[in-house]
């Protein structure tokens, strides 16, 4: 690929978030409901596109489990087929919900719907108490450990030294900027605050590409390579590509999150993946 800029994903790629993140999906749902979805099935709702604000994904899962106590053919293969149908995220997944639902029902859908309880009880489990109180600003509704203390390191110290050595590198990733910089800090990666997105940054989030764009302009690249987990990082270097007439972008797929073996391979590809490796240690190899 000849790239002279490397931009990395954060969450599934730098660190493993199946214990964290998606666990905090899936316990969100079910405090607050008294059911929830499947660990494995969250996979459904990012590869549907739009997702990747994991609150938006627990407030999707929780649509779901409300929709099927007003209809039990409301099911989950069906609901994600129909979210992507429509492009993906939560607007999405509220228009399929009430069309899917007589109004009455729908109605009662939405009215217990609470994305505001959702984010509350996930972001607890995910932080814990003491630093819910540090970034939230008030007090928890529960106390809890704080899952994000937790999450294996996927990337090597060595594979981080040998792109800083060869390529311009950045991050764009859905965190937030204070659940990025602990992230970064836990796996030893230190960049300049301008060579970042997160969350707090740019409105629109992946797939747009403008976070990808700026970057390869302030690195004054020619060809970028972008690593993430998901269908929608790969899209966003598609669309970055397709976009900026001056650079060439790379979308590389990973194999560390939710998409893994061949399966994952073969959606990576029909996403547009220039390439797909089994972790981000591989970067290095691959792009000499």
């Amino acid at each position: 690929m000849q790239v002279d800029a490397v931009v990395l994903d954060i969450d599934g790629v730098l660190v493993d978030v199946a214990d964290s993140y998606r666990r905090a999906v899936v316990e969100s749902v079910d405090r607050v409901y008294g059911e929830t979805i499947e660990k494995d099935d969250i996979q459904r709702f990012k590869d549907a596109g739009g997702f990747n604000n994991d609150w938006e994904v627990t407030d999707a899962a929780a649509l779901l489990v409300l929709a099927r106590r007003e209809d039990e053919s409301f099911d989950l293969v069906t609901f994600t087929d129909a979210i992507a149908e429509r492009g993906g995220g939560l607007d999405a997944a509220k228009a399929v919900a009430q069309d899917r639902l007589a109004d009455d029902a729908a109605d009662r859908v939405l009215d217990a719907w609470d994305p505001d309880q959702l984010r509350d009880v996930f972001q607890t489990l995910y932080l814990g108490s003491d630093l819910y109180r540090e970034l939230e600003g008030g007090d928890p509704p529960f106390d809890a450990p704080g899952y994000i203390n937790d999450e294996p390191v996927l990337v090597d110290s060595e594979t981080l030294t040998a792109l800083h050595e060869r390529y311009a590198v950045g991050v764009v990733t859905g965190r937030p900027a204070a659940e990025a910089d602990i992230a970064m800090e836990r796996v030893g990666l230190e960049l300049p605050a301008d060579h970042r997105f997160t969350m707090d940054d740019w409105e629109q989030g992946k797939p747009h590409p403008h976070a990808l764009t700026v970057l390869g302009e302030r690195f004054d690249a020619e060809r970028i390579a972008f690593a993430g987990d998901t269908l929608d990082d790969v899209t966003t270097a598609v669309n970055a590509d397709a976009e900026d007439d001056e650079r060439v972008y790379y979308g590389i797929g990973v194999l560390t999150g939710g998409l893994t073996g061949e399966a994952g391979r073969e959606k990576f590809a029909a996403a547009g993946a220039s390439a797909v490796v089994e972790s981000v240690n591989e970067l290095v190899d691959l792009l000499e």
